[in-house]
């Protein structure tokens, strides 16, 4: 049974960084794409950012130059590192995997992320 866990939201200053971590427990997850998302209060669910099985990675244009995502293949677990935070930035941020093109299979039950100004 996959679960995705995620971890390293909280509260912080706008400006500031964080890192967000999502732990993937089974087996299989070098063979999974990754991605994170967002959801704002009255706001649809979107992408910020995926990395592919090979390291390849996309992000939204809105976070382009400020998040980074990576993976660690040997502790089964993606970060989402946030610096230049603004307040817009303010979300529950999900962890999501697929093994191939199409819906994501897992999701996480999210962390809360809130940048002040």
């Amino acid at each position: 049974q996959v679960q995705l866990v995620e971890s390293g939201g909280g509260l912080v200053q706008g400006g500031g960084s964080l890192r967000l971590s999502c732990a993937m427990s089974g087996s299989g997850f070098s063979s999974n794409t990754m991605a994170w998302y967002r959801q704002a209060p009255g706001k649809q669910r979107e992408l910020v950012a995926l990395i592919g099985t090979s390291g390849g990675t996309d992000y939204a244009d809105y976070v382009k130059g400020r998040f980074t995502i990576s993976r660690d293949n040997a502790k089964n677990t993606v970060y989402l590192q946030m610096n230049s935070l603004k307040p817009e930035d303010t979300a529950v941020y999900y962890c999501a995997a697929r093994r191939q093109i199409g819906a994501w299979e897992y999701w996480g039950q999210g962390t809360q992320v809130t940048v002040s100004s």
